[in-house]
């Protein structure tokens, strides 16, 4: 396969990949678009780089937010660690005391529409940005900085870097309601754009860094509920260890990227350049080490396969020539 049709193949399905919100599926470029697509290929290579090497992936929540003034407060007496810690505000302001916090606490109720103690809808969002252990701090809240500069802007925040833990991170609290009263209402897709943005901002201080769904990692996860985890803390539940029975199938998206990964595998594999074929076998122990493939070849005995998981190892094995081990028998 020639490197042209090989950047076809990688700018079609990497883009399904990394950046869903990209449905449709162009045909391969004509030449007096090779220039455009190599350098599109080029990007997709890289992300594949780090993905299956596993980059570290960033970690954004948005852990629900303040219905109210006396919420919010709260919220920056506890970042703040009640005025001991320093806040930096969107003009870059760094405050640290008890009375500092008051004044932001007055700035937010009486700038723009009046806050009060206690509101019917949520009037400020907290936004976790953190990275694993051993990242440069300083360098993280710079990052977080360049994050909400760019994702927040026209709206009042406050970040406050915590570095205390195994793992540093920044809080940033964020008034709903921008200077031209537009609210914030953040979604699953902005939760991932903004995941993308801040890990772009940490490559571009040095930290390798990448922001890819669960899906594309072929991971199906199922996390257990907040009040479940905080019951068990206290003593109210007992650990149940997670059976077959209980573990989520294959999801859709799951399948759709490793038929996705099956298509790259296959054109990086029938590429002229030994770093594609080299890739490729990189690509394919990523992929058998996923739980979604791991999934789509559980076969036992007297146990019934969903129709997700049949298609997955179907459709995978036509596109890419690769089956699943079958699972052990018991």
């Amino acid at each position: 396969m020639t490197g042209q049709q090989v950047d076809g193949v990688l700018v079609q399905w990497g883009e399904r990949l990394f950046y869903p919100s990209n449905r449709i599926v162009k045909s391969l470029p004509t030449p007096r678009l090779e220039a455009m697509t190599r350098r599109k290929a080029a990007v997709i290579r890289q992300r594949i780089e780090a993905l299956v090497r596993r980059a570290p992936q960033v970690v954004v929540k948005v852990a629900g937010g303040g219905r109210g003034m006396a919420a919010i407060a709260r919220h920056f007496r506890y970042i703040s660690r009640n005025g001991c810690l320093a806040v930096e505000d969107d003009r870059e302001v760094l405050r640290t005391g008890k009375d500092a916090v008051r004044d932001l606490v007055d700035q937010w109720r009486y700038g723009g529409s009046l806050i009060e103690d206690v509101s019917h809808r949520r009037e400020a969002f907290n936004i976790t940005l953190a990275m694993q252990a051993g990242t440069s701090a300083e360098l993280l809240k710079k990052a977080a900085r360049e994050f909400a500069q760019a994702e927040l802007a026209g709206h009042r925040y406050v970040m406050v870097l915590h570095e205390h833990q195994a793992n540093p991170h920044v809080h940033l609290c964020v008034k709903a309601e921008a200077a031209s009263g537009r609210r914030l209402y953040p979604c699953m897709a902005d939760i991932h754009r903004w995941r993308e943005t801040f890990a772009e901002r940490l490559r571009g201080w040095g930290i390798d860094a990448e922001a890819t769904r669960q899906a594309i990692r072929g991971e199906s996860r199922a996390y257990e509920p907040l009040w479940r985890f905080k019951a068990r803390q206290q003593g109210g539940l007992r650990a149940q260890p997670a059976t077959a029975k209980s573990r989520p199938p294959a999801s859709r998206g799951g399948v759709d990227a490793m038929v996705g990964w099956a298509h790259i595998l296959k054109a990086l594999a029938a590429s002229e350049v030994d770093a594609d074929r080299e890739l490729a076998k990189r690509i394919s122990g990523f992929i058998r080490d996923s739980s979604v493939f791991r999934e789509a070849g559980l076969r036992r005995p007297g146990q019934d396969v969903s129709v997700v998981r049949e298609t997955a190892t179907a459709r995978l094995h036509d596109a890419s020539g690769i089956r699943p081990d079958p699972a052990p028998e018991r």
